[in-house]
Parts: C-alpha cells; sequence; structure tokens
C-alpha cells in the first residue's frame, strides 16, 4: 500500500447547550459550546468504509445534552471531564477523547429603584446581560490513565492609558515608528493555563474558584506593570498566575498590540497631548510567549492560543 493513514479524529464539533438550574425564584445559567474529538481503531473505517467501531457522531451530541441534565455543569472542566470519562470508558475502540468547551458568560440585571418597577421587580432573579464579550475554554483530554485540563480565555480587552513606553529598540533604513514614553497599551488576551493535576488519585483543583483567580492575578498584572514592553507585560501576567496558584504548571499567550497612533491636531492649530488617538485594528503587532513553572514540561501547542 503506497500510503497509510496518520493521526485521526472524529466528533461532533460546537454543540451549544444551555442549562438553567431553578433554585426557586432564583435561577443559574450555564451556557456552553462543546466540541468532541474521539480517536482510537478507527483504520477500518478509513481503509474499507467498515463503521463497526465507529460512534455515530450524532450520539455524541446526544450525550453532550443527556450529560447536561444527568450531571449538570458545575464547571467547564468538570463537564468535559464527564463527557470524557464516559466516551473512552463505555466504547472500548476508542482510546482517547478530547473536549473542547468555550463557555459564555451572563449575569444578572440589577433591577431599578425607581417606581417603574412592576410588582415584584425588586425581586427579580431569573435576568441576564451578556457578560462582555470574552469567552471561557477548557480541553479536557483523556487516555484512559492520564489526563490533561487546558483552561484559559481569549477576547479578554483590557487598555493601560498611561504606564507604557517603547523605546530602544533595534532602528534600520526601514525604521519610521517614533520612540514613545507615555503610549496607550491595549491587547485582546488569549491565553490557556495547563493543570498539573493528570490522575484521579490526585484531588482535582476547584475549577471555578481557580479560573476566577487566575483571571483576577492576570488583571492585577497587567493593571501594576509598569511597561516597557508587551513582552515584559506578558511575562509578569504569567508569572503571577503561576506564583499564585500551585495548580497551574503553564501558561501561553497570544497577545495582539492593539496600537493607538496620536493624531497630528497641528493642522487645525491644536496641540495633542497625548489625548487623541486613532485607533488602528490592523495590521497589529502579535506577541506570543509561554510562561513556565520551573523544572515543568512545556505541553501546550504553540498555535493553540489561536483556536
Amino acid at each position: 500500500m503506497p500510503t497509510i493513514l496518520g493521526q485521526n479524529q472524529y466528533g461532533k464539533a460546537e454543540n451549544r447547550v444551555v442549562r438553567i438550574v431553578r433554585d426557586g425564584d432564583t435561577h443559574h445559567i450555564k451556557d456552553l459550546n462543546v466540541s468532541v474529538a474521539l480517536s482510537g481503531d478507527m483504520e477500518d473505517v478509513h481503509y474499507s468504509g467498515s463503521n463497526a467501531n465507529v460512534l455515530p457522531t450524532d450520539t455524541t451530541k446526544n450525550t453532550v445534552f443527556a450529560f447536561a441534565k444527568e450531571h449538570g455543569i458545575d464547571s467547564a472542566e468538570q463537564f468535559g471531564i464527564h463527557l470524557a470519562r464516559h466516551f473512552v470508558t463505555s466504547q472500548e475502540p476508542i482510546k482517547v477523547a478530547r473536549i473542547r468547551i468555550e463557555e459564555y458568560a451572563w449575569e444578572r440585571i440589577a433591577t431599578s429603584d425607581g417606581n417603574s418597577r412592576f410588582i415584584g421587580a425588586d425581586e427579580v432573579q431569573h435576568s441576564f446581560v451578556r457578560k462582555g464579550q470574552e469567552l471561557r475554554t477548557a480541553q479536557i483530554t483523556y487516555d484512559g490513565e492520564r489526563w490533561e485540563v487546558v483552561s484559559g480565555l481569549k477576547d479578554l480587552t483590557v487598555l493601560n492609558s498611561t504606564n507604557s513606553e517603547f523605546w530602544g529598540y533595534v532602528k534600520d533604513r526601514y525604521t519610521t515608528l517614533k520612540e514613545a514614553y507615555d503610549r496607550i497599551l491595549a491587547t485582546d488576551v488569549s491565553a490557556k493555563w495547563r493543570y498539573n493535576w493528570t490522575d484521579d488519585e490526585r484531588p482535582m483543583p476547584n475549577w471555578e474558584k481557580s479560573y476566577q483567580q487566575a483571571r483576577k492575578h492576570m488583571l492585577e498584572a497587567f493593571a501594576e506593570t509598569y511597561s516597557l514592553s508587551l513582552q515584559q507585560t506578558l511575562y509578569q501576567m504569567g508569572s503571577r498566575i503561576i506564583n499564585s496558584r500551585s495548580e497551574i504548571d503553564e501558561i501561553r499567550f497570544s497577545l495582539p498590540n492593539n496600537h493607538h497612533f496620536l493624531v497630528d491636531l497641528e493642522p487645525f492649530g491644536l496641540k495633542n497631548d497625548n489625548e487623541v488617538y486613532f485607533a488602528a485594528d490592523r495590521p497589529y503587532g502579535l506577541i506570543e510567549a509561554t510562561v513556565l513553572r520551573d523544572g515543568a514540561e512545556a505541553r501546550i501547542p504553540v498555535d493553540l492560543t489561536n483556536l
């Protein structure tokens, strides 16, 4: 045979599942986009078309919705763990399950203090508004023995209006950029972090608390770092998380430099004292790097943050 089959996987992608928990008049919402990828003994279906080892992708879709009812959704990570364990342990041909999840955050709508409230409006606990544009992400991989949990977020837009400089860089015949000693630093954070929990013999992290704390430390480092480069800020964000969260060994960032250029107002007889900027959406600098706990192995693929 002149060709052989390489790595392969299959499953149902982007299953949108919304789970409502009704605690009396107070409701809670989880909104996930779940993608399932399964791999194992799948040579025959590729070589001969035999589906004897194939669990239909429609079945994986149904499992996502059934598990939302049977197990609930405490966190994206826990939900993914339930799914991955099920597929690997219930189907002998399946050797590895990878579950990727995006979570859409919602927050409650505060009710009015005015006289326009309808009767009982001060007790409303079922109305929500989408919280920003950031997405929480999780990837859970299980091979029947070991787990790999990579959590993260993307599209988290942050901006510092000062305390950022950029100067002392290499200059050649094509360099036109002027050195900046007080600039806007803005980016859309995409980050993935890997947990050191890998087997069922160890207690799981508190996934919800860990995510919130990682996000908090990331934002605090961004705000508190006097930045001489976006690379420096990236490293401080990663270091703050790893130094503060013992359950995390590795974090990878992909940070576009959302450029803000001072507008030349001199033709109008006006002085622009770092007040008016043009926000350019492209082209943009793209800064990417991994920050590791000393002694840890880098396992997050370099391109994963762009997925």
